[in-house]
């Protein structure tokens, strides 16, 4: 099932619209991503992103909030997480005060909006009890704490915000099931107020680092889109877009040491966050002006950086450091061959 998202106007998804406003963010992105992003959004279907840690997921769906200038309402997975944590809560301290002062009663409450709420396209109050002159229902939502997915679903008044799910592979299968209701009919079920479905849908975004596969029934309801760590030349653009206090020819060889160090069978991988951190580290270490090449001290001093795991720092030897100087020696060569 597709929906059309009536809220971004139509030149916003196009595809210079879109490319505009990554490079507004400094967001470097290449043709494959931008068609993505572009059919996730024209067609209203939710955009499932998969790659290894760091290579830019997260950031995608920032982007696109800050980019569209809308709401980023972001719900981090882990195991365990449940419905009502990501969905709603009630206020139990609020709903016993009310009824100790006879303010509120838990008579009429399961079941008493069903079926009312999702004409109206969002969580609608049930009736005050003002024509009776007596206490009103503790299920009407003066009692709900919205969670992530109800605030997305209710929050796209004027604009819709963007839904970042990020890390479902860490959530259980369970929690990857409740959620199909949603990316699907972009509505929820709430047992006390009926099915509660969104004026405008929210972009959503779910991230995955793969360390379990996902169902074919999640899969189904999302565009995909896998992303691999940048090559040389688009991490160099990174770089020097995000860190612009760094020399131009020392971030090249910034770029040339991670790049090398991803050809190694570490246990973590640096990731495009890594080097961003590293790349900031360098320039924060180094007075204003200082070109000097990367040497092995430096490189070893600031490790820790780009390795974060003991096993992966004692693999870095004389050897390897002189490998990592030698590759960051040659990347200005490779700045001028892709500038030609």
């Amino acid at each position: 099932m597709t929906r059309e998202n009536p809220v971004l106007p139509v030149e916003a998804i196009s595809e210079s619209g879109i490319r505009e406003r990554f490079e507004r963010q400094n967001y470097v992105a290449d043709d494959r991503v931008i068609t993505t992003v572009q059919l996730a959004l024209q067609l209203g279907r939710p955009l499932l992103v998969e790659g290894p840690p760091g290579s830019g997921k997260t950031e995608l769906g920032k982007v696109l909030a800050e980019g569209f200038d809308t709401e980023l309402i972001r719900l981090q997975c882990y195991e365990g997480l449940t419905a009502e944590n990501a969905l709603y809560e009630w206020n139990y301290t609020k709903q016993l005060l009310a009824v100790q002062s006879n303010e509120g009663t838990v008579a009429g409450g399961a079941g008493a909006g069903s079926g009312s709420v999702a004409s109206t396209g969002g969580v609608s109050p049930s009736e005050p009890d003002a024509e009776t002159d007596g206490p009103r229902s503790v299920f009407d939502d003066e009692f709900l704490l919205e969670r992530p997915l109800l605030r997305a679903l209710t929050a796209g008044e004027d604009r819709s915000p963007v839904l970042l799910i990020d890390e479902i592979d860490r959530a259980d299968e369970a929690f990857e099931a409740f959620l199909l209701e949603l990316l699907s009919d972009y509505q929820v079920s709430i047992p006390e107020l009926g099915t509660i479905s969104a004026d405008n849908p929210p972009i959503v975004v779910l991230t995955s680092n793969r360390t379990r596969g996902l169902s074919d029934a999640l899969k189904r309801r999302c565009l995909y889109l896998h992303v691999e760590p940048p090559s040389f030349e688009t991490e160099y653009r990174i770089v020097s877009r995000k860190v612009p206090e760094l020399d131009a020819a020392i971030a090249a060889e910034v770029c040339a040491v991670v790049e090398r160090l991803r050809e190694e069978s570490f246990l973590k991988q640096p990731g495009v966050a890594e080097t961003l951190d590293w790349a900031r580290a360098i320039a924060a270490l180094r007075s204003e002006g200082d070109a000097d090449a990367l040497s092995t001290a430096e490189i070893e001093r600031t490790i820790g950086c780009l390795l974060k795991e003991v096993q992966d720092v004692t693999r870095v030897d004389t050897a390897l450091l002189e490998q990592l100087e030698a590759a960051a020696a040659a990347a200005d060569e490779r700045v001028d061959s892709t500038d030609t």
